[in-house]
């Protein structure tokens, strides 16, 4: 019988019990397994901080199977520090370095608020967040905003930052290696449906029609329009 809630209505608390009383003693064996033997996910997900983007739902993964950084955008800092120190770089390097993991997806999704705030600016104080949007300008087209300009750019993202993972030494050398594998995709929200980046392509396909969950980063990505979006 679950606890009855607690005075004041704090429905944080109420989930927290919930957890404990419900789900945790359900897979209480899995908890204890990931103790006993350590961590050993296949996955570094790296997605969007937004709040629609789930990436346990997406996956149907289970506690231990994903390693996940996410922050504003899905962006990638550059691997030599011009950006400063940064949570997103050292979990790659954990996740590569240390886990071993076999594969990184990079996740963006439509409607996305880092890329418009990109091209419509941000607030004053947003002294942070100005600086960090730099790492999209690349993926910005020099149009005036509209729906098609922001999926475009958002799929845009996706690929530039695959394209600046392999600026990592660590990742370049275990993709040459054929032990990592690189997944962009664009999580569509009103669909349900991701749409994963094919290099062969050139482009990204429905998850529904893909032959695989995505590859990359190579060759350069090029658009419907024969654009690259870079060198």
């Amino acid at each position: 019988m679950n606890p009855s809630p607690p005075a004041g209505g704090d429905e944080l608390l109420t989930r927290l019990r919930d957890f404990h009383a419900d789900y945790f003693p359900r897979h209480q064996q899995r908890f204890q397994d990931l103790v006993a033997n350590g961590q050993h996910p296949r996955t570094l997900f790296i997605g969007c901080s937004d709040s629609r983007l789930v990436p346990y739902l997406l996956t149907g993964a289970s506690p231990g199977e994903l390693f996940i950084v996410r922050n504003v955008g899905a962006l990638i800092p550059p691997y030599d520090g011009s950006r400063g120190w940064h949570g997103t770089m050292a979990a790659i390097e954990f996740a590569v370095l240390s886990l071993k993991v076999e594969r990184i997806i990079v996740c963006g999704h439509s409607h996305c608020g880092a890329v418009r705030a990109a091209y419509e600016g941000v607030p004053e104080e947003a002294r942070a967040l100005r600086v960090w949007l730099e790492l999209v300008q690349e993926a910005l087209l020099p149009v005036r905003p509209s729906p098609e300009a922001q999926w475009r750019t958002e799929q845009r993202s996706v690929v530039l930052q695959l394209q600046r993972l392999m600026d990592y030494p660590m990742v370049r050398r275990a993709v040459e290696a054929g032990t990592l594998s690189l997944h962009g995709w664009h999580y569509v929200i009103e669909d349900g449906e991701v749409h994963v980046f094919d290099a062969a392509a050139g482009g990204f396909v429905a998850a529904s029609q893909a032959s695989s969950s995505g590859t990359g980063p190579y060759p350069p990505y090029v658009e419907h329009d024969g654009q690259i979006i870079a060198d």
